[in-house]
């Protein structure tokens, strides 16, 4: 069975490539028994999803929005 290591390593490499079909049996069996690998992928894809809004200019950082508050008064 794969452990936590392998798994991390996975769910990080399928942002980049398409995993074999073994690799991504073993990685959904251990992620369906494992709750941390389980929040850690999730974790990922929201990390992805706010870098891709981000970089679309759909996002403002905290240091923008202070200014534009510090700008109306």
């Amino acid at each position: 069975m794969m452990d936590c290591k392998q798994a991390t390593r996975l769910l990080s490499e399928q942002q980049d490539r398409n995993l074999s079909r073994r690799e991504k049996f073993a990685l959904k069996f251990h992620v369906f028994m494992c709750k941390a690998c389980r929040n850690f992928g999730q974790q990922m894809g929201t990390l992805r999803d706010l870098a891709r809004s981000y970089a679309k200019g759909e996002g403002n950082t905290p240091r923008q929005s202070e200014d534009s508050n510090s700008n109306d008064k």
